[in-house]
């Protein structure tokens, strides 16, 4: 079971509601909220997933091919 998100309310219920926002929007709970809006059918979730997989693997990617470029002009 996951932990609950919490929030100390110091008065503030403004910059309390900000931090829940943020809070939320970190931990993936309003892109999975859009994602139960409609039915997603077992394909397009297989294809959702992939795609979803495919663009980490080229963010991760991109990332290194930085980092390599930051070693080289340190040097």
């Amino acid at each position: 079971m996951t932990k609950p998100l919490e929030v100390e309310v110091h008065g503030d219920i403004e910059k309390a509601f900000k931090n829940l926002k943020k809070k939320m929007a970190y931990e993936g709970i309003f892109k999975e909220l859009k994602q139960r809006r409609y039915f997603e059918k077992p394909s397009e979730q297989k294809k959702r997933k992939k795609d979803e997989a495919e663009r980490r693997r080229i963010k991760k990617v991109r990332r290194a091919e930085m980092q390599q470029q930051n070693k080289a002009r340190r040097r």
